[in-house]
């Protein structure tokens, strides 16, 4: 077994961003172990633009934002194993990876789990049919359009206005495919603004809000989907089905942390974010086990993801330095309006950037923290819908020691 400062799981964004901020704060001995052949992440198949505008000031691809986080590494000589899978970590931190030359473990002073997400299936969402080819999800199209040049079908339908379902639907249409509706079950959009402009409204592929589809039909290949309205409760309208015919039909309705691992080492997870529970540093229940991105929470842009390992970076770095961090027990709380916040608790003697999202849309409205009954920080926004992540500072010098942080939706 080979003893190691700190051991990274998972080679996108965040990881790449934790170990080269690690390295920039003096710890070296740094491992990173990622399960594909290349690393990268996600960002890998995201081949449209618009990433980097706030972590690097400029428009990149996801290939060409991943590549300046692996530059940097390559030229840090930061260590780093491909083709490796990570299959247990336990609470005294000992991590078990089978690698291409056999099982290896390593003992590491601190773990950082940035080991992203994964999409909802058809599975989950139980709708009743046939099990036909042709049923995909939005992140695996996206795969085989963009890595393996493979077109996934011709006549398509999209359920779930989830970002990657709406790139998908542009990126199928300029691959001459025929995109014949989004259908969203919930009475809003679930993506960013932009992406409903840009890749909807730009291409005239209409959006159909409070619709689901309710059946597959299809032998050896999907012949066509039946699409019904929803009530207020989410649940079909009888007489309101409509059949489409289709050989594709791409899921993008949601996706979850990828946080078996975390449960191995007896991390505690959030039942709103499904990621675990942190505090301001980013670290988990497990003393020494830090979580970042979106293992720990689904954000809406990878610009975020990156910045949130650099923090963790920086608590993961003073925990190994110094052996263990200031206690925090400041809890965050929310209201009925709020969905969750990160962190979920906080010392009160450093200055923390809470993150949030809210349940439903609102317009005019002030996201407020307060504590003790003290409003301590503010922000007023013209609209905040579920979407897009919010983010409110809140300073040091304007917390007490004592009482929960309450953050709610004034309008």
């Amino acid at each position: 077994m080979q003893e190691i400062d700190v051991l990274v799981v998972g080679g996108g964004p965040a990881g790449l961003a934790a170990a080269v901020k690690l390295y920039e704060k003096g710890i070296t001995s740094v491992l990173i172990v990622e399960r594909e052949k290349t690393m990268g992440g996600i960002l890998r198949q995201c081949i449209h633009d618009g990433f980097g505008l706030t972590r690097f000031k400029e428009t990149l691809s996801g290939p060409e934002y991943a590549q300046r986080f692996i530059d940097a590494v390559e030229e840090l000589h930061i260590p780093y194993i491909t083709n490796a899978a990570v299959t247990e970590i336990t609470e005294d931190k000992v991590v078990t990876v089978v690698t291409r030359g056999g099982i290896r473990k390593w003992r590491a002073r601190a773990v950082i789990l940035t080991m992203g997400c994964r999409e909802r299936t058809r599975g989950v969402l139980g709708i009743p049919g046939e099990r036909p080819t042709g049923v995909f999800t939005a992140g695996v199209a996206q795969a085989y359009i963009n890595l393996y040049n493979r077109m996934p079908g011709k006549e398509v339908v999209i359920l779930g206005s989830g970002d990657i379902g709406m790139i998908m639907a542009r990126r199928m249409t300029l691959e001459g495919a025929h995109v014949q509706a989004v259908f969203e079950i919930l009475p809003i959009p679930s993506g960013l603004p932009r992406n409903i402009q840009q890749c909807l409204n730009d291409y005239d592929i209409p959006l159909y809000l409070s619709h689901t589809v309710t059946e597959i039909t299809g032998k050896s290949r999907l012949e066509s989907v039946t699409v019904s309205e929803v009530d207020e409760s989410l649940k079909p309208i009888p007489g309101t089905e409509k059949v489409y015919p289709c050989d594709t039909l791409i899921l993008s309705v949601g996706l979850i942390p990828e946080n078996e691992l975390s449960l191995d080492a007896s991390v505690v997870l959030d039942g709103r974010t499904k990621g675990a529970v942190v505090d301001e540093n980013f670290q988990t229940s497990q003393e020494g086990i830090f979580a970042a991105g979106n293992v720990l929470h689904v954000h809406d842009l990878v610009d975020f993801v990156s910045m949130e390992a650099e923090k963790l970076a920086e608590g993961a770095a003073r925990y190994v330095c110094d052996g263990k961090l200031q206690a925090c027990r400041i809890p965050v709380t929310a209201d009925e309006n709020i969905n969750h916040t990160i962190p979920q608790k906080v010392s009160g003697t450093q200055d923390v950037k809470l993150a949030m999202r809210v349940r439903k849309q609102f317009k005019d409205v002030t996201i407020v923290v307060r504590q003790n009954g003290e409003t301590i920080a503010s922000r007023k926004m013209k609209k905040a819908i579920p979407a897009e992540m919010i983010q409110i500072p809140v300073k040091a010098e304007r917390m007490k020691r004592d009482g929960a942080l309450e953050v709610c939706v004034e309008c």
